[in-house]
């Protein structure tokens, strides 16, 4: 047999015993599942706290999972000015018959205490043209990690759906797609390449027509559920950035962090206007206006995973803020998040 040491911790929002407990819980079964550990596997278990946090004994909530024959034990985390405040760390002692290496589990904002092994998870959602791709595009290079443009996933199936002739916002002509679907999503020097069905796409599927089949097929729950696994996948491989309509919410809801882009629907219809001027197509800013609310309708009232802001996401309206500003305000809230 052989005796391993696993260390882990996470952070609390608030002093409070169900709030203390909850993330307890959810600490000791990440490290459990990212570990393939059995309750036999494990020796004893020590947790301490920040002095802040004294609502309750986090063991009670080893003991809530069964863990009523394995030595507990809480103290106080040594108080050091201006450490990690509300947090919870775990020492655990483990007994494994076999030799295999075994994964640290750092989250909410105690990532920040061992930066070389936790995955940072950003997760911007915001209705179209809000800026939320531009901003994650510069903040992935700034911060060296993976932009994992969801988006294009969806564009891709609304293309799929486009070319075999059927309707992207109707169920019956999507459905029968998705079995003989390949969506693949590749890594090339930290650019993203998408492939549908072992094609490469480009440009293709940047056209307005495109963003709004998107649009349409991300109200069926049977596509949002396939390309959801594909992004949770990566996100637990990868630190990276990702934007859409429900990543905060849906497809990363234990992001380190989660932002909310806005702004007016004419400040965010003339962005897309310009974009596609610049682009060579040539259309009528009402009818970008009119796309834009068409999708903000079809996004806010979907009944499977809608367009909502999380109730731990930062708000940020871009309406009069420059792409400069949105990055440096997101930049400074990643670090005070890591004080």
């Amino acid at each position: 047999m052989r005796l391993y040491a696993l260390r882990g911790a996470i952070t609390t929002s608030k002093n409070n015993k169900q709030e203390i407990l909850d993330q307890t819980r959810r600490l000791l079964n990440e490290i459990m599942e990212r570990n393939r550990l059995q309750m036999e596997d494990i020796v004893s278990v020590i947790f301490t706290a920040t002095k802040d946090l004294d609502a309750v004994y986090p063991a009670a909530a080893a003991r809530e999972l069964g863990m009523t024959s394995i030595p507990l034990s809480c103290c106080q985390e040594m108080h050091v000015a201006c450490s990690l405040p509300k947090c919870i760390r775990v020492l655990m002692h483990i007994q494994l018959q076999n030799e295999r290496p075994l994964i640290p589990v750092y989250l909410n904002k105690a990532v920040s205490l061992r930066p070389d092994l936790a995955i940072l998870t950003i997760a911007i959602d915001g209705p179209a043209g809000a800026g939320k791709s531009t901003v994650a595009k510069i903040l992935a290079d700034k911060l060296d990690i993976l932009y994992l443009d969801t988006g294009a996933m969806y564009r891709a199936m609304g293309l799929k759906v486009i070319e075999s002739g059927g309707n992207p916002r109707n169920p019956k002509d999507v459905l029968p797609l998705l079995p003989k679907t390949n969506i693949k999503v590749q890594y090339d020097k930290g650019i993203q390449r998408i492939f549908l069905d072992g094609r490469e796409l480009s440009n293709e599927i940047r056209t307005q027509q495109i963003s709004t089949a998107a649009s349409d097929v991300g109200t069926i729950p049977q596509v949002r559920q396939k390309l959801v696994e594909l992004q949770q996948k990566i996100a637990t491989e990868n630190s990276l950035i990702m934007d859409g309509r429900d990543i905060g919410t849906y497809v990363m809801p234990n992001a380190s962090l989660k932002i909310f882009l806005t702004a007016s629907p004419e400040e965010r219809a003339r962005r897309r206007w310009e974009e596609l001027k610049q682009k060579g197509t040539e259309t009528e800013y009402q009818k970008v206006l009119q796309d834009i609310n068409q999708r903000d309708c079809n996004d806010t009232n979907r009944a499977y995973a809608p367009l909502q802001k999380a109730e731990d996401a930062v708000l940020i309206d871009t309406t009069n803020k420059n792409i400069d500003q949105v990055v440096n305000e997101i930049e400074n809230l990643l670090h005070d998040r890591r004080r």
